[in-house]
């Protein structure tokens, strides 16, 4: 993570207020972006970790200033322009028409691959890496260098720190890892355990 999103147990945001019957879009334009934005990707010019790296990695005045839909065109503008689309980019890979977007959102885009066993089973103890890498990666800072157990394998799927990088897919083991609230927070939380889905390069036995 590492960017502006990565909020988790910091203090200063204020309480999470949520809006009464909020509505899924709030403008017009925000229907457009969020269209845009998804029928992009089965394109192919970018994978979807790209595409969130280049949400999360926006300035931080931008990100906590912008509306949520904001952040996804002001991202999807990054990306355009980070591949050079126009007149002579390659064509897309797969451009949906109005009746396969429905049937096509709805199926997903699974990202589990085949590749080397998981390292580690349900009941290992493992304690995250203390890394603090410039480029993406999925790992919530407020983890990093704490220890918890396996409780769940999910199998083999794309590593997004490679894959937002354009450096191939690296299939790895993803697993969920329990921690207890005050190995991460001390005495002062009042949660009991947390549960976070991480990947293998992330963790180390314990």
């Amino acid at each position: 993570m590492n960017g502006p999103q990565d909020v988790g147990g910091a203090h200063g945001f204020g309480p999470v207020v949520p809006e009464p019957n909020e509505p899924v879009f709030h403008d017009d334009w925000e229907t457009l972006a969020f269209a845009l934005s998804i029928l992009m990707g089965p394109c192919g010019f970018w994978s979807i970790d790209r595409s969130r790296y280049f949400r999360e990695t926006l300035p931080h005045p931008d990100y906590y200033t912008l509306t949520y839909y904001g952040i996804w065109l002001e991202a999807l503008e990054r990306l355009v322009a980070d591949v050079g689309i126009h007149e002579r980019t390659p064509p897309p890979k797969r451009v949906l028409r109005g009746a396969e977007v429905r049937p096509t959102l709805a199926a997903g885009f699974p990202y589990d691959r085949p590749g080397p066993a998981p390292r580690f089973g349900v009941g290992a103890a493992v304690r995250v890496r203390p890394m603090n890498p410039a480029h993406h990666n999925r790992a919530p800072r407020y983890l990093r260098g704490k220890t918890g157990w396996v409780t769940r394998v999910h199998g083999i799927h794309v590593f997004p720190d490679t894959s937002a990088q354009n450096a191939g897919e690296a299939p790895t083991a993803l697993y969920t890892i329990a921690f207890d609230a005050k190995d991460l927070w001390g005495e002062d939380t009042t949660a009991g355990r947390v549960h976070a889905d991480l990947f293998e390069p992330y963790l180390d036995a314990v």
